[in-house]
């Protein structure tokens, strides 16, 4: 026997496959809290937004609001998943209501199993961390914030291309404030024709991102026409860490060999980010080059493989020079004590970098990117990138730092 929840949730049918929500302030469904297949408000809303669940089967969506209300102003922002930022800053004046639409994706933990006798595994290997977040449960949760005025909420399935990212911190979906990341900023600085799946992990490299099959779970979803992001190096320079290391000279680009190789055996494109340098300024106001060896690989190993390039390395370096030694702490995590990982503004800012990237030497993808022309040397202040922090709040460092 369903429950009240899931009751609800199917009277909500529109057509087959299609749900529609009323989530203006005084509906019931906003009142309603999120119970286990159903759906419903999750805990820790307040005055800064809300979250809201709906139980569903591991898939693409398109997702369609209305925003707006009769009695008030609003500035909504809509978050997905773990945070990845869907829409920013939708202002409506009292009485005005205005429709966006946007593609998400969400997946759980579990693999097709591998026949008998046959190597592998049945689910990805997710950490403690991976299980407080919404990335990997079963139901698409969004976000509301700023001062959210939503009217209503319809949840169809969607096929569209995807892209997707393999990472690191650097580039993964950060689930708690004040850390962020420049792959779930990304999906902002898109159009609603295209899916981003952020398979990164904080701590991740080119072996573990394998060996935690997370690999495996990236490409049981790849189809032809998709995209392949791929960005390590900060975890894989580590000499410290043994079984995980890589040579910029031979290992390491081996292994992103097979990742191009991987993409391209489903009919996928593979693309090469080289990684984000840390914020480490000489006398003269210049960064320190860190990771200069691992850049320097992935642009040779583009040229040969005529793969392309995203040189978000040498993006990284000119935002931060261009902002100095006495401004760059603000675009990072940890009010700046933090060095590699980024808050929203920086997060955003390398997310920029990204895709004027894309519209620049991606001509697939570059219709696709609705963001503002960027340029890392005149990157906009932290007064002009307003993004509405999310509810759930940490003081714990992404891993790998």
């Amino acid at each position: 026997m369903p429950s009240s929840a899931a009751l609800a949730l199917m009277l909500t049918l529109a057509t087959p496959g299609t749900m529609q929500f009323d989530l203006s302030a005084t509906a019931p469904e906003r009142q309603h809290r999120y119970e286990m297949g159903g759906h419903g408000i999750e805990p820790g809303d307040s005055e800064k937004g809300f979250r809201f669940s709906v139980a569903l089967p591991e898939g693409d969506y398109r997702v369609t609001l209305t925003l707006g209300d009769r009695r008030a102003a609003g500035d909504t922002t809509v978050k997905a998943e773990a945070r990845r930022l869907m829409l920013r800053n939708i202002v409506t004046a009292k009485g005005q209501f205005v429709t966006r639409s946007f593609l998400v994706t969400i997946r759980t933990p579990a693999l097709p199993p591998p026949p008998a006798n046959a190597p592998g595994g049945s689910a990805v290997r997710i950490d403690a961390r991976d299980a407080r977040e919404a990335t990997w449960d079963e139901k698409l949760t969004l976000e509301f914030l700023g001062t959210p005025q939503v009217a209503s909420l319809r949840i169809e399935p969607a096929s569209a291309p995807t892209i997707f990212l393999a990472g690191d911190s650097t580039v993964t979906d950060q689930y708690a404030e004040p850390a962020a990341s420049w792959g779930q900023m990304l999906p902002a600085l898109l159009d609603d024709r295209i899916i981003v799946a952020n398979h990164a992990k904080s701590g991740e490299t080119l072996k573990s991102f394998l060996t935690n099959l997370r690999f495996d779970k990236l490409l049981s979803t790849m189809k032809p026409g998709d995209w392949l992001f791929i960005q390590f190096g900060h975890n894989d320079q580590k000499r410290e860490w043994p079984q995980t290391y890589v040579a910029p000279d031979s290992t390491y680009p081996a292994y992103v060999r097979a990742y191009i190789a991987e993409a391209r055996r489903r009919g996928a494109h593979p693309v090469l980010v080289t990684s984000p340098e840390r914020r480490n300024f000489d006398a003269q106001g210049r960064i320190i080059d860190t990771l200069g060896d691992y850049a320097s690989a992935v642009r040779k190993l583009a040229a040969e493989e005529q793969v392309r390039l995203i040189d978000l390395n040498a993006d990284s370096r000119a935002i931060y020079e261009a902002l100095g030694v006495d401004r760059a702490p603000a675009a990072f995590n940890d009010g700046g004590r933090d060095k590699t990982h980024h808050n929203n503004y920086g997060a955003w800012l390398l997310a920029s970098a990204v895709a004027q990237r894309i519209r620049d030497t991606i001509p697939a993808l570059a219709p696709h990117v609705t963001a503002p022309a960027f340029a890392p040397t005149k990157p906009p202040s932290i007064t002009q990138v307003v993004i509405a922090p999310s509810l759930i709040e940490s003081d714990q460092r992404p891993a790998g730092n």
